[in-house]
């Protein structure tokens, strides 16, 4: 079955931090990516991200199917951006130096070029470390290292519940859509693309039925537990802050302090390889 969104338990150090380590290094890293345009620390982000996820011991087809759905929307994105604003790295660097043209408006430009490479460069960078968070962050020990840094119990049982609730609704999908498949309604390849999102739109109902009834027993067995008669909670799953979560965290503040003095240095976000 496809991954969408999953813990995948595997040996290594970037599963053994901790849920709130791994989600300051996220934000860190993301404010550092999305803070710049200067291509030097964008090159450098991606190449960091695929040696984590390489340490991180998780295989690229495993996330295969959002990597590719990001890619298909990044192509998109470029497409669109060329389309709509093909001077725009034009106007951004200050300089014009035309490869060929496509007729009116549409010059190809080293500047647009450059634009859209730092474009790529950005969802290189952020999409992967996102990727790597879902599915090294086991969500149980994930709401205790949220409720450990401040965050109400209440609140980070939710987003354990949520991110635990996934997987779920992945199978409950898969069954339902099996079910329908063996009462003959089409859901393969064979099929026109409209008429296989009409068959797939006939399985949300009872999908939002089997998730409603979920959600009834989950809260009914929390209300008879006592969920939420105390502000504190002990949490299995907890885990405390190691010289490995202080390395990591120290080093995504690093790379987000590079970025703010790059940024200083170039008068702006971007770096200008033109002038």
């Amino acid at each position: 079955m496809t991954n969408l969104f999953n813990y995948i338990d595997r040996p290594s150090p970037i599963h053994r931090l901790t849920g709130a380590t791994k989600l300051v290094c996220l934000l860190l890293w993301s404010f550092a990516a999305m803070s710049t345009y200067d291509t030097r620390l964008l090159i450098l982000l991606p190449v960091l991200s695929f040696a984590l996820f390489a340490l991180s011991r998780i295989r690229l087809r495993d996330v295969s199917f959002l990597l590719g759905f990001t890619a298909v929307f990044m192509v998109l994105n470029n497409v669109l951006v060329f389309l709509f604003a093909p001077q725009h790295g034009v106007s951004l660097y200050g300089t014009s130096q035309v490869l060929f043209s496509l007729g009116g408006r549409y010059a190809v430009t080293k500047e647009q070029l450059f634009y859209h490479l730092n474009l790529v460069l950005k969802y290189l960078a952020s999409i992967p470390i996102v990727l790597l968070f879902v599915c090294t962050t086991n969500p149980s020990e994930f709401a205790a290292s949220l409720n450990r840094i401040g965050v109400p119990c209440s609140v980070a049982y939710s987003v354990a519940l949520a991110l635990r609730y996934i997987p779920d609704i992945q199978r409950e999908y898969r069954e339902i859509s099996q079910a329908q498949q063996a009462r003959g309604i089409e859901l393969s390849k064979k099929q026109t693309l409209v008429k296989r999102l009409r068959s797939a739109a006939a399985i949300l109902i009872p999908l939002i039925l089997s998730s409603m009834d979920r959600i009834e027993v989950i809260s009914n067995a929390m209300e008879l537990r006592g969920f939420g008669k105390s502000k504190k909670r002990t949490w299995y799953m907890g885990r405390p802050f190691r010289a490995g979560d202080v390395l990591a965290m120290a080093g995504c503040a690093l790379l987000l302090l590079a970025a703010i003095l790059l940024n200083v240095h170039n008068g702006g976000r971007f770096w200008n390889p033109f002038l």
